[in-house]
């Protein structure tokens, strides 16, 4: 296992507690979390089986399950993990979703499940070491036509280049330019994290056999997550905002920027 790895791993272990408070869940993160879900459910029917590509604490596998389909959850973290098998017992959906401790780099050791579907939250994949070999594994055990949705974060967030520039943290206002993973801090520890176009990410999975379907901004005009503090301070303001980025978040070169862009690609190969 990499530095890297062990790195991200206990970062997201110190936080599992507290994540569906306000540091992993609050209001402009169940704007995404809710957006991503409703573009699984129009590409995917109930009954579908899914892979959940870095579940957290389970939330979307939860809602997933209650909507009738069927998922593998699937985390690096194992605190993450933990409230995950914790939260499908609760709720006595132990039938329709199975937890698994996997991280990325493991999918291609395994023997293969085939899904109808793969999907993934809030920048996980961001975390992954190796997108191209992630890539292949999914491939690998994706269904023909099989579907990959995700929120991945991406390159070009207007709100964080405007934050850390009126500041003078140039460096830190550049992050997202940089090519290779960087470290991201969370709870005193790092996250190590890549950033994408929407572009770059399509390519990788292009080279396997998928095929873009749509892609959007998330959080274009409304600001990201780690802004909430303004964000309950302008309620009306952010519902304009979101108006914004409901209508002009899937248009062209709009839709390339933002904290986050949603991603459907469909395996063709």
């Amino acid at each position: 296992m990499s530095e890297l790895l062990r790195d991200t791993q206990a970062a997201f272990d110190s936080v599992a507690k507290e994540y569906d408070g306000t540091l992993g869940n609050n209001a402009l993160v169940q704007r995404i979390r809710t957006l991503t879900m409703d573009e699984v459910k129009r590409n995917l029917s109930p009954a579908s089986q899914l892979l959940d590509l870095g579940c957290g604490t389970g939330l979307d596998a939860e809602s997933l399950a209650l909507s009738g389909y069927h998922v593998t959850a699937m985390d690096w973290s194992i605190e993450m993990v933990r409230r995950t098998k914790d939260r499908i017992v609760k709720s006595n959906l132990q039938e329709r979703v199975e937890v698994k401790h996997l991280g990325f780099h493991q999918l291609g050791e395994r023997q293969p499940d085939f899904f109808d579907g793969v999907y993934s939250d809030l920048g996980a994949l961001n975390c992954a070491e190796n997108m191209d070999e992630l890539a292949v594994s999914l491939a690998s055990i994706l269904k023909f036509q099989g579907k990959l949705i995700a929120s991945i974060i991406g390159r070009v967030c207007p709100w964080e280049w405007l934050l850390y520039s009126s500041k003078g943290q140039w460096k830190r206002a550049g992050l997202r330019s940089r090519r290779e993973m960087v470290p991201v801090p969370l709870n005193g520890r790092t996250v190590w994290t890549r950033y994408f176009s929407p572009h770059e990410f399509a390519s990788v999975f292009a080279r396997v056999g998928f095929k873009l379907v749509s892609v959007r901004a998330l959080s274009l005009f409304v600001p990201p997550p780690y802004m909430i503090g303004f964000a309950e301070r302008h309620p009306a303001m952010i519902d304009f905002l979101q108006s914004m980025d409901d209508s002009i978040g899937g248009w062209p070169l709009f839709r390339n920027w933002g904290d986050h862009f949603l991603i459907v690609m469909q395996k063709n190969g």
